[in-house]
């Protein structure tokens, strides 16, 4: 069994047998959630494709299955429903044992204009560099979707995502090279900034902040739809 694979199963663990709680019961929340997961993948996977054909990062053959689908390991797809997974189990229990931790309509809206204003000058700045570059120009764009479509979401999220980042610095920081010797996956110099928290881009962290995002709007969209159309 590849490192790549084992991450995964640890990762998503959990969560999943956790998912049948009874008092949280993400279960109940699937037929919203997983839609919301598979379309993000969708969008995430044929970047994933792209740069990949482009030579902007590369998956080491050593630590995964060697099983490829349009250059991507097998791993690497499980990936965009494993980590959303386990991130929206963790995100929705803090919501639901601490519902007050979030942040006010104000305070909301100054972080998300903060985030927009300097992810959109980030692209600019830094357009030659091709992941750093497309980062910056995603994030605002889901973000502003999120705050207009999903603007509760979004109060939660800004105060989890800090939570967030500790599972991130664990896994990603394995995935891109900590504490083994060589990395899972990693990215043409050339395509970055160079900066790196351990031996995680810091392009990473933006990268997961809208990569996490994006399905919890989208259930939360979903959720409100269904409930609207049982109204009717």
């Amino acid at each position: 069994m590849s490192l790549y694979l084992i991450i995964l199963i640890i990762s998503l663990a959990g969560p999943l047998a956790l998912s049948f709680e009874k008092n949280l019961g993400l279960y109940t929340r699937w037929k919203f959630l997983l839609p919301a997961i598979l379309i993000t993948m969708v969008v995430f996977v044929i970047w994933d494709v792209i740069f990949t054909h482009q030579g902007y990062w590369f998956f080491n053959p050593i630590y995964n299955s060697g099983i490829y689908i349009n250059k991507l390991p097998l791993e690497e797809y499980l990936f965009f429903v494993v980590i959303p997974y386990a991130c929206a189990f963790s995100f929705y229990a803090v919501q639901f044992h601490f519902p007050r931790f979030k942040l006010n309509e104000q305070w909301t809206k100054f972080l998300t204009q903060l985030l927009v204003v300097v992810s959109i000058i980030m692209s600019l700045l830094y357009r030659d560099f091709a992941y750093t570059f497309v980062v910056f120009l995603v994030l605002p764009a889901i973000l502003l979707l999120s705050y207009f479509f999903a603007k509760e979401v979004v109060q939660y999220y800004l105060a989890i995502y800090p939570i967030l980042l500790i599972p991130f610095f664990i896994i990603n920081g394995i995935l891109t090279g900590t504490g083994i010797e060589q990395a899972v996956f990693d990215y043409n110099p050339q395509a970055i900034l160079g900066i790196r928290i351990f031996s995680i881009p810091i392009e990473d962290m933006f990268y997961n902040f809208s990569l996490l995002l994006s399905p919890l709007a989208l259930t939360h969209i979903f959720e409100m739809r269904f409930k609207k159309s049982k109204n009717v």
